[in-house]
């Protein structure tokens, strides 16, 4: 499905090479029961570079596009390739960041996010200097210690991002990760994400029930109606890679972007 360029927008320059390519996926889940299809002819492709958002109600499908991309379930219908190879297994050349941050509750930040290297048998000093890094990146600095009933909720949050990019994967999932934040911490994480994927280059995945995120955050919007989860629409804002938070929301193209998102979500009848 093409993009739609939305009136006044300019398309951000991209890598063109595919990363991900989804063609005709469906999913169905069966019980002795029932069977429920949780999506339906699913077609997308992700380019090196972007950060794609996924924005639509409960239940229509957008954690389990991300758990098929990674490899986490199998048994689908249809065509899933990263970096050019059919996903048959969970992968683990990508990062992902979940709706909890799942932090160890007697290990430090720093111990939490050098997990990862422990789980992957990653050569301990690249890993020890990888994580410095991150922690100067995310603002985490001083806390390097610090156990995580000793953190706000947006601070834990970033000590998962940490762990998920710790291995500098080429691909980062996340699955509603700043769902729980308050509206202030959210706000301020959807900062520090655009600012850490203009620093990186890596190529992002999110899904949202937040119009406002899915729009802050996107070189690409895909809009997905309720289950059976299907593509509606696929937007570009066409705003700039660096964005001010409260400039880019008094931005036209956001207003514009935001305005069809919603119209989309309830010519579905979804709620807000």
């Amino acid at each position: 499905m093409a993009a739609t360029v939305l009136d006044g927008a300019t398309t951000p320059s991209v890598a063109t090479d595919p990363i991900i390519e989804v063609e005709n996926l469906t999913m169905r889940f069966r019980s002795k029961r029932s069977e429920t299809v949780a999506l339906d002819d699913v077609s997308l492709t992700v380019r090196a570079g972007e950060f794609v958002t996924i924005a639509g109600p409960s239940g229509c499908g957008k954690s389990t596009l991300l758990k098929l991309v990674a490899g986490l379930t199998p048994g689908f219908e249809g065509k899933v390739h990263l970096y050019g190879a059919p996903v048959t297994r969970p992968q683990r050349d990508i990062g992902f960041a979940f709706q909890r941050s799942a932090l160890l509750e007697w290990r430090g930040v720093r111990k939490n996010i050098l997990l990862q290297a422990e789980m992957r048998g990653m050569d301990r000093r690249l890993a020890q200097r990888r994580a410095d890094h991150l922690i100067e990146l995310t603002g985490l600095t001083g806390f390097e210690k610090a156990l995580p009933h000793e953190l706000s909720g947006g601070m834990q949050q970033r000590v998962a991002l940490c762990r998920a990019l710790l291995h500098e994967p080429r691909v980062l999932l996340m699955d509603e990760p700043f769902g729980a934040l308050d509206a202030l911490t959210r706000e301020q994480m959807n900062v520090e994400m655009n600012r850490i994927w203009r620093e990186t280059g890596t190529t992002v995945v999110l899904v949202t029930h937040s119009v406002p995120e899915a729009v802050y955050l996107g070189s690409r919007i895909v809009v997905m109606s309720p289950r059976p989860g299907r593509i509606v629409e696929t937007l570009e804002p066409g705003l700039p890679d660096e964005r001010d938070y409260g400039t880019t929301l008094r931005d036209p193209r956001f207003t514009r972007a935001a305005e069809r998102i919603r119209g989309l979500l309830g010519a579905t009848h979804t709620p807000e």
